[in-house]
């Protein structure tokens, strides 16, 4: 598919832009300091040319020059780091601990910061609070972003709009899944917290809360 990318939120400190990229529609995400011009890009899925040009289109963003301060992955599956050798090249990277090994194996590129449940991510003002989430993988984690009073989620392939993740028909990974992200998602944040996928569109937690009884009993 044709890489598509656009300004999605605008906030008081900061703005994101998105870039839907490969065949599988994979979403790269790009938080723009407006003051201090730093950068920290989530998940360098494919296709560097385009996520490159976002970093382009995102130089407009901020007061001062824009520049790529942190590359942070929210899991290690293949599709959501092949751009990262390129796009990472100099640039520190982060993970989950539990995913990192995989992460490198996939992609080559150490992982430089190894992340637990509650770390904190910081790069020229900008705050991602981690959050494990257990069953996609290992080591899948969410960052959360609260900016003006706004929340944004960006759970990688952990919780989508309709449900959570794949976890291969595994009664246990399904079960730790949705526990975690009942327990530290929507147990943890307010009903307008937008949902910002691996894949597809956004969605909020209130928007999916009433389901999740229904996600429960259906196994998926």
């Amino acid at each position: 598919m044709t890489a598509s990318t656009s300004l999605i939120h605008e906030l008081p400190t900061v703005t994101v832009r998105r870039a839907v990229v490969s065949a599988m529609a994979n979403n790269a995400y790009l938080i723009t300091h407006r003051q201090s011009g730093a950068q920290v890009l989530i998940d360098a899925a494919d296709d560097a040319p385009a996520i490159r040009r976002m970093l382009g289109d995102a130089a407009g963003d901020s007061a001062a020059p824009a520049a790529l301060e942190l590359v942070a992955t929210t899991h290690r599956h293949w599709d959501h780091v092949r751009a990262l050798a390129d796009i990472a090249d100099g640039v520190p990277t982060a993970a989950g601990r539990d995913d990192a090994a995989g992460i490198e194996a996939e992609s080559g590129v150490a992982v430089d910061r190894l992340l637990g449940h509650g770390d904190v991510l910081q790069a020229g003002g900008i705050s991602l609070h981690a959050v494990h989430l257990r069953g996609h993988t290992p080591g899948s984690i969410a960052y959360v972003l609260a900016d003006g009073g706004t929340t944004l989620i960006f759970s990688g392939d952990s919780l989508f709009p309709g449900g959570v993740g794949n976890t291969e028909n595994d009664p246990e990974r399904f079960t730790a899944l949705l526990d975690d992200v009942e327990e530290r998602l929507f147990g943890a944040y307010p009903d307008d917290a937008v949902v910002l996928p691996g894949h597809g569109d956004a969605t909020t937690l209130g928007a999916e809360r009433p389901s999740l009884p229904e996600w429960r009993g259906r196994g998926w």
